[in-house]
C-alpha cells in the first residue's frame, strides 16, 4: 500500500510538472500580445485527453486519475482561452474548439446512454481513452524522422523530454501495481518516445554549440 501511495505521489507531481511546461507559451503569448508562435492543437488534444481520462477516474473512483486529470484540463482551459484571445485566426480555432466539443458530446452521449453501466462501460471507456494517448505519444515521431534528416534538435525541448519520461515511468508503474493494463499501456510508448528523444540530444545536441545564434533573436 506504500508503495502505491509512492507512486501514486509521483504521478501527480510529474504529471502536474509536464502540464505546467504549457505555462511558458502562456508567458510568451501575454509578453509578446500574440499567440503566432504557439501551437494550438496540442492544447485542444491535451484537454479532451484530460477530460476522458477525468471520466474514467470518475467511473473508476481513483482519486489519483481524478485530481491529476482535473489539474490538466483546467490548465489546458486556461492555455485555450489564452490562446483565442491572442490569436488572429480566431475563425480556425473556434471551428477546431468546435470539434472538439462536438466529440466530447458524442462521447459522453455513447459512453453514458449507449453503453450499460458497468464493467464493459469502464473497459470501452478506459480503451478509447488509452488509444488517444498512445496515438498523442506517437504522434511526435514525423518530427523525431526530421530531426534525424536535420541533425539538430533545436525544435526538441529537454525539460519536456524529461517530464514526459518520469511521468510516464511512473504511470506505467501505477498501473502495473494496480492491475490495470489501461493505465499502464498507453504510457509505455512515452517511456520509449523520450528515450529515443534523449539519445537524439545525445546524437545531435553538440551541434547546436556550433551553429550561428541569430534564430535567437526575435524580430
Amino acid at each position: 500500500m506504500e508503495l502505491l501511495q509512492l507512486l501514486s505521489c509521483a504521478c501527480i507531481i510529474f504529471t502536474v510538472g509536464m502540464f505546467s511546461t504549457g505555462l511558458t507559451d502562456l508567458k510568451k503569448m501575454r509578453a509578446t500580445q500574440s499567440a503566432d508562435n504557439v501551437q494550438f492543437l496540442p492544447f485542444l488534444t491535451t484537454c479532451l485527453n484530460n477530460l476522458g481520462w477525468l471520466y474514467y477516474g470518475l467511473l473508476k473512483g481513483d482519486g489519483t486519475v481524478k485530481l491529476v486529470n482535473t489539474i490538466g484540463a483546467t490548465l489546458q482551459s486556461l492555455y485555450i482561452i489564452t490562446y483565442c484571445h491572442y490569436t488572429k485566426e480566431k475563425r480556425r480555432v473556434f471551428t477546431q474548439t468546435l470539434v472538439m466539443v462536438c466529440v466530447l458530446c458524442v462521447g459522453w452521449f455513447y459512453f453514458s446512454m449507449v453503453i450499460p453501466p458497468g464493467e464493459t462501460q469502464l473497459s470501452q471507456l478506459g480503451l478509447a481513452c488509452s488509444v488517444f494517448t498512445i496515438s498523442m505519444y506517437l504522434s511526435p515521431l514525423a518530427d523525431l524522422l526530421e530531426i534525424v534528416r536535420t541533425k539538430s534538435v533545436e525544435r526538441l525541448s529537454f525539460s519536456l523530454t524529461v517530464a514526459t519520461f518520469f511521468t510516464s515511468a511512473s504511470w506505467t508503474l501505477y498501473g502495473l501495481q494496480l492491475g490495470d493494463y489501461y493505465i499502464m499501456v498507453p504510457n509505455t510508448p512515452g517511456i520509449f518516445t523520450s528515450l529515443i528523444r534523449f539519445f537524439l540530444f545525445w546524437r545531435f545536441g553538440a551541434i547546436i554549440q556550433n551553429k550561428p545564434s541569430y534564430k535567437l533573436i526575435q524580430i
